[in-house]
């Protein structure tokens, strides 16, 4: 595994580290994906939440306050509660906090059932743990699937952010994305920041939460920290982002 930091602007510190699925000599997270297939998706999920908790702790998460956000397949889970117990003793066995656990999905393609995804999040919910659906705004990752899930937390995929000091049609979304979450309680993360002009204009809409290779890249079986100040342009990057958006907590 590989650990990039989710950064929280406001307290200006690590909020969670997302593990990142790579090969034993750092290959690259597709190199694995690409091998998974129907039948060892299910064992291949469970050893990715053993090895991203194991290596989190190797690497001193524990050290921190700091989340742990883990990636599953939605398809891999036959029933939340049994699914989740190979995890469950992985955090017992390693003093792992388990509410500081984060679990995070996506799907490239449309879920052929969007109501047990729903039922995942829910049961994990009651467990006391978070859900993040990424890449939001991408592929099928969109606001239907928002309303069947109903997750703590979005993901706005790169593609919104990169370049959005320069677009007001990405402005406008982002922004009315941001004021829309708030009113439904979900928590959003802007992925894939790489300028501090993408970093300015996310803080002036009320984004909290941010990961990118601005702030810092997913370090290989370790977790790094952020210094700050970090490079962030000021909050009113140009009288052209006058908009008022709500920040969310």
């Amino acid at each position: 595994m590989a650990f990039q930091p989710i950064v929280d602007l406001a307290l200006e510190r690590v909020h969670a580290y997302e593990a990142l699925v790579r090969g034993p000599d750092n290959e690259s997270a597709q190199s694995v994906l690409s091998k998974v297939s129907e039948a060892n998706r299910y064992a291949f999920d469970q050893k990715c939440r053993v090895a991203a908790i194991e290596g989190a702790v190797a690497a001193g998460i524990l050290e921190t306050d700091a989340r742990l956000s883990i990636n599953f397949l939605p398809n891999a889970v036959y029933s939340p509660l049994a699914c989740i117990q190979l995890t469950l003793a992985t955090a017992r066995a390693n003093d792992f906090p388990t509410d500081r656990l984060i679990f995070e999905f996506t799907e490239n393609e449309r879920m052929p059932d969007p109501r047990h995804v729903a039922e995942i999040v829910q049961a994990y919910r009651k467990m006391g743990f978070a859900t993040a659906l990424d890449d939001f705004g991408a592929g099928f990752a969109g606001l239907s699937l928002l309303a069947a899930i109903q997750p703590d937390i979005i993901k706005l995929d790169r593609q919104l952010i990169c370049g959005i000091d320069a677009s007001a049609a990405k402005r406008t979304i982002v922004g009315n994305v941001v004021r829309m979450s708030g009113e439904l309680g979900v928590t959003v993360i802007g992925e894939g920041v790489e300028t501090p002009g993408e970093l300015a204009v996310l803080r002036h809409l009320g984004v909290r939460y941010v990961q990118g290779y601005l702030l810092a890249r997913p370090a290989f079986a370790a977790i790094v920290p952020v210094s700050f100040p970090v490079a962030i342009a000021p909050e009113d990057p140009s009288p052209e982002l006058s908009i008022s958006v709500p920040g969310i907590g």
